[in-house]
């Protein structure tokens, strides 16, 4: 019996840690477009970039890959988008911080709760993080 007990609770941590890389293939490496049309108060809504968007005078989004390196997508003077650099990391499980350097621009730093990600449907809660 101690020995099913054990292994209730291995397969519990694995399930856990396979739904978690799950998600995280899912948010990662992939292009983010903000579907500004059905946000809810303070949670955004992001959809991929393949998304069939209705009509739009543009779309901010980002991109956070595996390595660590975010790119945030600003609409530009010319209406098209303008990439920005920065880095990523994990604050913990639901929460990733990003900042995103200057180069020419206001450097951004915030955090990034992801509050659900289910049918390619990505919701989160950005909070600007204070300068140290």
């Amino acid at each position: 019996m101690k020995y099913a007990s054990l292994l209730c609770v291995l397969c519990l941590v694995l399930l856990a840690n396979t739904c978690r890389k799950k998600a995280e293939a899912e948010l990662l490496g992939q292009t983010w477009l903000h579907s500004y049309e059905e946000d809810q108060d303070d949670v955004l809504v992001y959809r991929p970039n393949t998304y069939d968007f209705p009509p739009s005078r543009g779309r901010t989004g980002f991109t956070l890959e595996p390595e660590g390196v975010a790119k945030q997508y600003a609409i530009a003077p010319a209406d098209g988008l303008e990439e920005h650099t920065g880095i990523w990391e994990y604050k913990d499980k639901n929460t990733i911080l990003v900042h995103i350097q200057g180069n020419g621009h206001p450097e951004q730093r915030y955090t990034m709760e992801v509050v659900s990600l289910k049918d390619s449907v990505l919701k989160v809660r950005i909070t600007p993080d204070a300068q140290e």
